[in-house]
């Protein structure tokens, strides 16, 4: 795994846990992972918010840690990378304003890399254009702009993945361990014990 790149979207206030796990399970993996930040270069942070689902109509949002970027958004160039992760949580909600994102979204999409978007991360997806066709999960709220885009939203329950190709999905953090093990086993390799 060692020498593959991959890129993931942050921005403040994106979810936790779902920026956190995946930036830090994937580099204990051996893959770099450049997480950037439009406006914002590597050492600069993004603000995070923890969302949890406590029995309310909706998650109930609180803050979050600092996630550290390590590299620069500027200077990001997308055929260099294997694979692209998109976190949720609020960030999503604005990162979709910047067209050079969604021209990122769909450089992986178009060339079929492996793409893996949780929670409301599948707002940068639809944004893109990129749904056309293809079935993914996501928070159930964002399901009406799954469907308004092309695509089908699939519902699962928090903890399930949806695979579709090179798109891999889910609905919230609770999928981390099954929707990080599907993005490994799509960017080509396998976990197996020694």
């Amino acid at each position: 795994m060692a020498g593959v790149k991959l890129l993931l979207l942050a921005g403040d206030f994106v979810e936790d846990y779902e920026v956190m796990v995946p930036f830090q399970a994937l580099g204990m993996l051996g893959f770099q992972v450049d997480a950037v930040c439009p406006g914002k270069k590597a050492g600069e942070t993004c603000r995070t918010a923890v969302h949890d689902f406590e029995g309310d109509q909706t998650y109930s949002e609180k803050p979050g840690h600092n996630f550290k970027l390590n590299a620069d958004f500027d200077a990001v160039e997308p055929g260099s990378y294997q694979g692209l992760v998109i976190p949720g949580g609020r960030a999503p909600e604005y990162l979709r304003l910047n067209p050079r994102v969604l021209d990122i979204v769909q450089h992986f999409m178009a060339a079929n890399k492996p793409v893996a978007c949780i929670c409301h991360g599948a707002q940068l997806l639809a944004a893109a254009g990129v749904l056309s066709g293809r079935t993914c999960t996501a928070y159930p709220a964002c399901g009406p702009e799954v469907t308004a885009a092309g695509g089908t939203h699939k519902e699962v329950e928090a903890d399930q993945v949806v695979v579709d190709g090179n798109l891999v999905t889910a609905p919230a953090w609770p999928a981390h361990p099954r929707w990080l093990a599907a993005f490994v086993d799509v960017l080509g390799y396998r976990l197996v014990p020694k």
